[in-house]
């Protein structure tokens, strides 16, 4: 994921608002496109899960920490502090499938893998990780920095183009140095990488001290200064240890197989993904990974599956994303857990623990969590991972069974959905999700922003693009309740996404960034490029909050119109049918002696009852609300006449089919009916 945190660095794009990820998947369109312009082929290599021997455990905690620490600091002062919104990396995996660049997925880490693939290809890595300083990759050029190319700026006249660029090999530096090759991976281990942390020691070798001239305060300088008197690892790894002083025989021997598991992970192995690149051919889990079974192979080399998947069955454990929102808020993955209990069943079985590493205020908090089996599974006997798994065999059964474990996850029908565009369905879903599990509830502004971003975002983010003040003003300072809000969204619609990969893709998986839509009434493609964008949430909170008017929908654009109607109807069903679920329960015995002594209401009765609420909420004088206020019924009113044309029309089927088989009986009752009129 370099290149994911290098083109958000780069392009300045916010990201403490929830992200901006049309813009970010322009910026990937934008790299990709001078790639091939300059007839390079890019390969994506993806991280999978986390080292199984939990080598890097105490790094990656410390990281995790230092995220909390700048997650906090962006939330109280707005700055930039390189917070990954939650669905970038969606985003980034969408948009390369879009544009066919070939992307795959390691089980473990991808270091040794590009290094591997580099090799044997013979082709440069594009990164700006510092281990790729230490691998011996290919010459002439090994290594090309993403901080030095210049990928923005291509260069050329007629069909020769390229990018400004520098390259690094390992030759060049030892010569520069004055080290032997077989050093480099001493050097790495010495100076400290994930696995070794001799700085750390109780006795800390002090590295400056071997500088000289300009270099004098230079730790790495000094290491290298040190190196060059030994011409093997093992004799440098001795002095060092001896210059540590004071130490037993058994802490030596620790510290010397730790330098030695340093140096191993700069060894280049045989790639295991080119045979995937070139025939589609899926490498085999290492023995390590007995307890996975073999159905998440293809899947998650193909990075249709997340890297959490293989933490949890290997590890047990599952390392959730803290975004930007403020340390006295509680974690926003709280809304989303029952969510992530459901997926835990579906691997592991019910009852399983998972430990989740999440945010306590400003501190980590390893959290024990119960895996959920659903009730529609509970019929389908649960065995061990190496026989057979509740997961294996729902991808087995009919996909209907699929489709409803995920529906009855979300507390959604299918046939609320229905009347929606398909790639539409999984948002709302996750919205519905979303409305019943945040804490504190979200209230009809938010809520009316979010539906609004869906339907038609772009027109609006032109208008809010016009009023520049307003923008500046609001990324200067956070409304820290929206921004807990849309984290809770964001949580609950990721995992969404993830149960649907589990599932095998009951729903269809919505374009974060970009999204087209065949609207059901008009057989024409609507784009609407602005699934979410943080900042323009944030704006139309403000501003309707601030009594200020806003017109979403141009008068010749019903289609978004008609679409927001429609989303917000089914969010709105399942918000009164929750809030009127309590009351129901307490009056269940009076209700049953209304209902059979009162006339049935019909459908359309209470649609006139709800019309009538609303003109209350939205009060008098306002014509665009109320104008909105009769569209929603309107949209109401459509669901209910979709359903009533569709019984019609089965009972007109019915009456034809009985014409033909009695046609005396049919002309007597058109006789009859004449007679009427």
């Amino acid at each position: 994921m370099c290149l994911v945190f290098l083109l958000l660095d780069w392009s300045g794009l916010d990201q403490n608002h929830g992200g901006e990820y049309a813009a970010f998947e322009a910026l990937i369109e934008k790299f990709v496109k001078a790639l091939r312009d300059c007839r390079i082929t890019p390969y994506v290599v993806l991280d999978g899960g986390s080292d199984y021997t939990d080598k890097k455990l105490e790094t990656v905690t410390e990281r995790a920490k230092d995220r909390i620490i700048r997650a906090h600091q962006a939330a109280i002062e707005g700055s930039h502090e390189g917070i990954l919104p939650q669905l970038v990396k969606v985003v980034f995996k969408q948009t390369l499938a879009r544009l066919e660049v070939p992307v795959a997925k390691c089980y473990g880490e991808a270091d040794q893998e590009i290094a591997a693939l580099a090799s044997e290809w013979r082709c440069p890595v594009l990164s700006k990780d510092s281990d790729f300083y230490i691998f011996d990759l290919p010459r002439p050029v090994g290594l090309l920095p993403l901080s030095d190319f210049q990928w923005e700026a291509v260069q050329g006249s007629g069909s020769q183009s390229y990018i400004p660029c520098k390259g690094y090999t390992t030759t060049s530096f030892c010569i520069f140095f004055q080290i032997q090759p077989q050093i480099l991976p001493a050097f790495a281990a010495l100076a400290g990488n994930d696995y070794v942390k001799l700085q750390r020691r109780e006795s800390p070798i002090k590295w400056a001290q071997f500088a000289a001239g300009s270099w004098k305060s230079s730790r790495l300088q000094g290491l290298l200064r040190w190196l060059r008197r030994f011409n093997e690892p093992r004799d440098a790894f001795e002095a060092a240890l001896g210059l540590m002083g004071g130490l037993s025989e058994d802490k030596k021997k620790e510290l010397m197989q730790d330098l030695h598991l340093g140096m191993e992970e700069y060894k280049i192995p045989p790639s295991a993904l080119k045979k995937f690149f070139i025939h589609g051919m899926v490498p085999p889990f290492p023995a390590v990974a007995g307890r996975v079974p073999n159905w998440v192979r293809l899947p998650l080399t193909q990075a249709q599956l997340t890297s959490d998947i293989l933490d949890v069955l290997l590890l047990r454990r599952n390392s959730l994303h803290n975004p930007v929102e403020h340390a006295d808020m509680p974690s926003s993955q709280l809304t989303s857990r029952p969510l992530r209990q459901l997926m835990y069943g579906l691997l592991l079985g019910e009852g399983e623990e998972v430990m989740e590493r999440d945010r306590n205020g400003l501190q980590i908090d390893f959290i024990p969590v119960k895996a959920v089996v659903p009730g529609t599974c509970q019929h389908l006997k649960l065995n061990s991972l190496d026989q057979v798994n509740l997961l294996g065999v729902l991808s087995l059964a009919e996909p209907s069974l699929c489709l409803q474990v995920l529906l009855e996850a979300l507390g959604v029908t299918e046939a609320s959905l229905s009347n929606l565009p398909p790639l539409l369905r999984l948002p709302v879903a996750a919205t519905c999700y979303w409305l019943r599990h945040a804490q504190p509830r979200p209230d009809e502004t938010l809520l009316k922003a979010l539906l609004l971003g869906l339907s038609t975002g772009d027109a609006l983010r032109q208008r809010a693009g016009k009023n520049q003040k307003l923008v500046i003003q609001h990324r200067q300072k956070l409304d820290l309740g929206v921004v807990h809000a849309i984290n809770q969204w964001m949580s609950c619609l990721r995992v969404s996404i993830q149960l649907n990969q589990l599932l095998g893709f009951p729903l269809p998986e919505p374009p974060i960034a970009r999204c087209w839509l065949m609207l059901n009434l008009h057989l024409v493609p609507l784009m609407l490029s602005r699934l979410f964008q943080g900042t323009l949430i944030h704006q139309l909170v403000h501003r309707m909050r601030s009594g200020a008017k806003v017109k979403p929908f141009p008068k010749k654009e019903r289609s978004s119109a008609r679409l927001y109607h429609t989303m917000q109807t089914v969010v709105h069903q399942f918000h009164t049918e929750e809030a009127s679920a309590a009351l129901e329960g307490h009056q269940q015995a009076s209700a049953v002696a209304v209902v059979a002594a009162a006339p049935r209401r019909q459908p359309l009765d209470e649609l006139t009852t709800n019309l009538q609420q609303l003109f209350l909420l939205y009060g008098d004088g306002d014509e665009e609300a109320a104008t909105e206020a009769c569209s929603t019924v309107k949209g109401q009113e459509d669901l209910y006449l979709s359903e009533l044309v569709s019984v019609k029309t089965r009972y007109r089927a019915k009456e034809r089919n009985n014409r033909c088989r009695n046609p005396e009986l049919a002309r007597k009752e058109e006789c009859r009916g004449w007679d009427l009129l």
